[in-house]
C-alpha cells in the first residue's frame, strides 16, 4: 500500500493490535488521514468483529463482515502468532518500525505475552503505546473483561433507556465502543506532539467507561449537586411538548416532532390546523407539559394519516423542529449525506463493491480518504515483513513453517 503523501499523517506508522470496536475505529481515524496501520490478528483467534453480521449475501466467513470490512479500511491485515518465539520477534521488530502501538486486550494480557510498555521501551524507546480497556489499567476492576454491551449497562446508559413502568433497555449496539476512539486519535496525536518537542514516548491508559461518562454529564451534575436520580422517560423531555416519535402513513414510517417555546408551538398548531390543540389548556409551557399525554394522542392521530416526509417538510418550513426516523435505506439516500460524499464505494476482492463511511469531519486542504476496505485475513503477511520489516523469502518461508504467523 502506498504512501499518501499529501495526507498529515503520511509519515505516522501504526500497528494494531486490537480487536472489534475501539482500538480498531481510533487506528481507523489515523489511518483515513494517511498513517500506514499494520493490523495484525491471531492466526487462532482472528478479530472477532470478523463474525459479526451483517456478512454480505448472509453468508458467513473471515473476510464477509460489513462491520469489520468499514471498521479496518486502509489497513495492512496480517498473521501472527504472537505465543510462538518467532512471532513475536517479529511483533518486536514491528514495535521498533512503528511509532504508535495500539492494542484492547484486558489489561495484564498485553504484558504476559511480553509486549508491554517496559518491554516496547527497551526495543523502542520513543514509541507510543496507547492501550484502551473496559476501565482502564489499576483499580480492584481493572481485570473485569468485557464489551461495549455490558460496558453500557456499567456507565449508566440502559438506566436511562427505555419508559419509567418497564425495565432498562440496552442501547442498541456497543454504544460506547463509538465513543472512545475520537478521544483516542486526540490522545494519539497529543502524544505525537509531545514526542515531536521531547523526545520521550508516551503510554496512554484509556478507560472506555471514563470516556461513556463525559456523555452523561447533565445526569451526574444533577445528582451531585441535587441528589436527583434521574429514571427512564422513554421519548418526554423536561422543556419540550411536543416531544416524541409519531406513527406516519406506510409501514413502521415514524417521524419525530420536538416544540420548545410558545412561539414554536403557535407554529405547530397552525401547521396541524386542529381545533382540539388551540386549546387554551395548551397555551403555555406549563399547561402542555401536564396534558402532554393527551397531546400526543392527538399528534399520533393527525400524523398516522400523512406521509413523514410530507410532515417534516411542512414543519420545518414553518420553524418546528420536526425530522424522519431513518431507515438504512432511507441514510443511504440522504442528499445531504450524498451531497458530502458520506458514502464511499470501494472494491473488495471477496465481497466486491462495498459501502464505506467517510470521516463526519473534512479538512479543507487534506480531506481524509477512503482507499480500501478491510483487507482479507492475513492478505499482507508477507508482503509486511518484506517490505516494512526487510525480511528475505528465505525468513518468511522458515518462519511460516516454523509456525510464526499460523
Amino acid at each position: 500500500m502506498s504512501k499518501c503523501p499529501d495526507q498529515p499523517l503520511s509519515d505516522i506508522r501504526v500497528v494494531d493490535f486490537s480487536q472489534v470496536g475501539t482500538g480498531p475505529g481510533t487506528a481507523r481515524i489515523l489511518s483515513t488521514h494517511g498513517a500506514t496501520v499494520i493490523k495484525v490478528e491471531s492466526g487462532a483467534q482472528p478479530d472477532l468483529a470478523r463474525l459479526a453480521p451483517p456478512m454480505k449475501d448472509s453468508i458467513p466467513g473471515l473476510n464477509r463482515s460489513g462491520w469489520f470490512i468499514e471498521l479496518n479500511c486502509n489497513k495492512l491485515a496480517m498473521t501472527l502468532n504472537l505465543k510462538h518465539q518467532g512471532g513475536l520477534a517479529v511483533a518486536h521488530r514491528l514495535v521498533a518500525w512503528a511509532d504508535v502501538v495500539i492494542e484492547n486486550f484486558t489489561p495484564g494480557v498485553f504484558e504476559r505475552l511480553g509486549l508491554g510498555y517496559e518491554e516496547l521501551k527497551k526495543i523502542k524507546p520513543e514509541v507510543i503505546l496507547f492501550s484502551t480497556s473496559i476501565q482502564g489499567s489499576g483499580g480492584p476492576h481493572s481485570r473485569h473483561p468485557g464489551f461495549g454491551g455490558t460496558l453500557a449497562g456499567l456507565a449508566g446508559f440502559s438506566h436511562l433507556t427505555g419508559w419509567p413502568d418497564r425495565g432498562p433497555v440496552e442501547v442498541y449496539g456497543a454504544y460506547p465502543d463509538w465513543l472512545l476512539p475520537p478521544f483516542g486519535a486526540i490522545a494519539i496525536l497529543a502524544a505525537l506532539d509531545f514526542r515531536r518537542r521531547t523526545g520521550r514516548g508516551v503510554h496512554i491508559d484509556a478507560s472506555q467507561y471514563e470516556v461513556a461518562l463525559n456523555f452523561l454529564g447533565p445526569m451526574l451534575l444533577d445528582y451531585l449537586v441535587n441528589g436527583q436520580v434521574w429514571m427512564r422517560r422513554g421519548n418526554e423531555d423536561s422543556s419540550a411538548v411536543p416531544h416524541n416519535a409519531y406513527p406516519c402513513q406506510g409501514e413502521d414510517r415514524w417521524c419525530v416532532i420536538a416544540v420548545t417555546d410558545d412561539a414554536e408551538w403557535r407554529a405547530f398548531y397552525q401547521v396541524v390546523a386542529m381545533p382540539e390543540l388551540q386549546d387554551v389548556r395548551y397555551a403555555t409551557a406549563l399547561g402542555r407539559k401536564k396534558h402532554e399525554a393527551k397531546i400526543d394522542q392527538l399528534i399520533s392521530g393527525w400524523t398516522r394519516i400523512r406521509e413523514a416526509e410530507e410532515i417534516v417538510k411542512s414543519l420545518q418550513e414553518a420553524g418546528v423542529p420536526a425530522g424522519l426516523v431513518q431507515r438504512g435505506e432511507d441514510l443511504h439516500a440522504d442528499p445531504q449525506l450524498v451531497h458530502r460524499n458520506h458514502w464511499q464505494v470501494r472494491d473488495h476482492p471477496e465481497i466486491g463493491p462495498c459501502t464505506l463511511s467517510a470521516n463526519p469531519f473534512v479538512l479543507s486542504q487534506t480531506p481524509a480518504e477512503i482507499r480500501t476496505p478491510g483487507a482479507l485475513f492475513g492478505q499482507h503477511t508477507e508482503e509486511v515483513c518484506r517490505a516494512y520489516l526487510g525480511m528475505s523469502s528465505e525468513e518468511i518461508e522458515a518462519l511460516r513453517k516454523d509456525g510464526a504467523f499460523r
